[in-house]
């Protein structure tokens, strides 16, 4: 996985995370989204609308007190955190 980040301001973050597709990018989301000051996250994939980029772009909002970069920090840990829960789970059946 590789990150390049495109755009950053102290409240948004634009980044891409090349090599991932629809299945990681949408679990990010759904942890951005469930977290604490997050406004918004999304993300594209899709080269027509993007200039011809193939990679997805991730996009976070936060409130005035969040930073971005902490919050997709926040996000990525709590996709750690959801994955180890169903592995637990998983063995544990």
């Amino acid at each position: 996985m590789e990150l390049r980040v495109i755009e950053k301001t102290d409240t948004e973050l634009s980044i891409e995370i090349a090599g991932e597709d629809h299945t990681f990018m949408n679990v990010l989301k759904g942890a951005l989204l469930e977290s604490e000051g997050v406004e918004a996250a999304t993300y594209d994939v899709n080269p027509e609308q993007s200039g011809g980029q193939t990679e997805p772009i991730l996009t976070v909002k936060t409130q005035e007190d969040v930073d971005a970069l902490d919050a997709l920090e926040a996000g990525a840990d709590r996709v750690m955190e959801k994955a180890d829960d169903f592995r637990s789970a998983y063995e544990a059946a």
